[in-house]
């Protein structure tokens, strides 16, 4: 009786790709390219070790970032070579994750160079895949870090030359020469006994981080034939044949072959040890937090205003004032020529649960310290939400009806208490007096560890919080 054969997928890709224009069930991928194998090895690895769904992937700039698309996992889209860097971050906040960063060598090699050698330096306990085809493969196929001696490419045409160009950068000797990696490994696409070695490195990585080992990188030659402008059964012999020549295959770094004597990973502290080792213990501010914790679930504030008056710093506050009230903050500035003219801007969200993201597109109330602020945030706040304007600097307030209108004239107000430099804290005072997420005995708590440098100036800034608040409520 002949055997059906059934062909499956591993559950960690789509079955079908509707995050991808076009056609649904196929991949973006050209034909002969290595990043398919490279997915299926490792989406393997997930199921096989149980973390499809507490799996963190991140992926770049380049062919890498399609990976979005086809893993049925976490994921996370980062700029160019700031894999390492959010991958960082990603594994310190989530440690029982497993985070996963994609890369190629114009991503990793060029402008990621930095980000990866400190990431190593450190031993993040985390895994990056290091797919290496010796190309700019997405964007035109132009010559990359790794590029070989004498290859042609659209921005090297007669073959790259070392005394112009330079030679290609080795990325797993290069880590090798670091104390804190605990497993490099270089391994390539292109025949059956060089995948197995592939799928056997890309497993050995994940364990090691679930292992809690430290950092692991695999370095994978991979074929790129559209953009070598060869057949793909030449591009895998390129690989093995050329490549792996310049690109010594390999284990360079085995963490059971090195000892240094001390721990390679730094375990994350709990939680609950976190307030202590930031040294905002409860008895220290003289808070009993849990009775100035209010009602509101989640806040989401937009501060904006011109350079100089002090949005940034309202954010900071606020957000401390959060953390000594035991809940869940983020704060995000926006930098750049906004600061000497036009708006500056901070977004801080204050919640009892996780923070997805501390981007805030739909603010819950939105304070506008100038005309341009409230031209340009008054619109995405949403229904029912709150706008504070400074009067002092705006003649008519919000024009929209679905919305909480507070007029507060902070700098009349600064003025009167004889420095216009606190009319940042009188619209604290507003916004506290009005509802807010925190107390105003959470703010005033804050205030010290914000305005470190200028002591003299809190009990002045407390004044103003009082008197912003006084000025809603007379209102």
């Amino acid at each position: 009786m002949a055997e059906e054969l059934r062909y499956s997928c591993p559950t960690s890709i789509y079955d079908k790709f509707d995050r991808k224009g076009g056609d649904k069930f196929s991949t973006h991928y050209c034909p002969g390219c290595g990043h398919g194998q490279v997915h299926k090895f490792v989406a393997e690895a997930i199921d096989d070790f149980g973390m499809q769904d507490n799996t963190i992937f991140i992926s770049p700039v380049g062919c890498s970032v399609f990976a979005f698309y086809y893993f049925d996992v976490g994921n996370v889209q980062v700029p160019h070579g700031r894999c390492p860097a959010s991958a960082t971050g990603l594994k310190r906040a989530h440690p029982d994750s497993l985070v996963i960063g994609y890369q190629g060598d114009g991503d990793l090699a060029a402008i990621g160079g930095n980000e990866i050698l400190q990431a190593a330096n450190r031993g993040e306990n985390v895994t990056i895949f290091f797919v290496n085809n010796a190309i700019y493969g997405m964007t035109g196929g132009q010559m990359a870090p790794t590029t070989l001696i004498d290859m042609r490419t659209t921005t090297s045409p007669r073959g790259r030359s070392a005394a112009n160009e330079g030679y290609p950068i080795h990325v797993c000797e290069m880590l090798a020469s670091l104390d804190a990696p605990y497993y490099l490994e270089r391994t390539a696409l292109g025949s059956a006994k060089n995948n197995n070695k592939t799928r056997k490195a890309v497993r050995k990585a994940i364990q090691y981080q679930l292992d809690n080992k430290g950092f692991s990188l695999v370095e994978i030659l991979s074929p790129c034939p559209t953009g070598w402008k060869m057949t793909p059964v030449d591009s895998t012999r390129f690989v093995l044949d050329k490549m792996a020549s310049v690109f010594p295959l390999g284990v360079y770094r085995d963490g059971h072959e090195l000892d240094l004597g001390h721990p390679r990973h730094r375990a994350t502290p709990k939680a609950e040890d976190i307030p202590a080792l930031l040294g905002v213990e409860g008895d220290e501010t003289g808070l009993e937090l849990p009775d100035h914790k209010v009602a509101i679930e989640e806040a989401r504030y937009k501060f904006a205003g011109f350079g100089g008056q002090g949005v940034l710093l309202l954010g900071l506050v606020l957000s401390q004032a959060g953390m000594l009230a035991r809940r869940q903050v983020s704060w995000i500035p926006s930098y750049g020529p906004e600061m000497r003219g036009g708006t500056a801007n901070c977004s801080v969200t204050v919640s009892d649960d996780e923070i997805g993201s501390p981007l805030i597109d739909d603010p819950t109330a939105l304070v506008a310290m100038n005309g341009p602020s409230l031209d340009k945030f008054g619109e995405s706040v949403i229904p029912g939400g709150t706008i504070f304007w400074n009067s002092s600097m705006i003649e008519a307030g919000p024009k929209r009806g679905d919305v909480n209108s507070v007029p507060v004239p902070v700098n009349k107000i600064a003025e009167e208490l004889g420095n216009p430099r606190v009319a940042n804290m009188v619209m604290l005072g507003a916004i506290l007096a009005h509802g807010s997420a925190i107390s105003k005995e959470a703010a005033v708590a804050a205030l010290p560890a914000v305005i470190a440098s200028r002591p003299e100036m809190i009990q002045l800034n407390v004044k103003a919080i009082e008197a912003g608040m006084e000025a809603v409520k007379v209102s």
